[in-house]
């Protein structure tokens, strides 16, 4: 749960699991909305796949990023036991 906080609290990682509610993406198409180097969308992918918020494939020379729901519904049924 730590690496999934970890993730969250950067404004960047957020702005690309936004990116990915419109459906899987390369890591070039995602570097290319952002002014930051590719290694460091890179990282901010990895970090993301480690929390297991997305998913990546290789597609050819290209890997694909994915949103991971099962992720997300486990932290809103953590979250909603709060609001009850």
């Amino acid at each position: 749960m730590n690496a999934l906080f970890k993730a969250l609290n950067d404004p960047t990682r957020r702005a690309i699991l936004e990116r990915l509610r419109n459906g899987p993406a390369s890591a070039g198409a995602i570097a290319e909305q952002f002014q930051f180097s590719a290694p460091t969308i890179s990282h901010h992918l990895d970090l993301l796949r480690q929390a297991e918020l997305v998913t990546s494939q290789k597609q050819g020379q290209f890997v694909v990023y994915t949103l991971n729901m099962t992720v997300f519904d486990e932290l809103m049924g953590w979250l909603i036991q709060f609001k009850s």
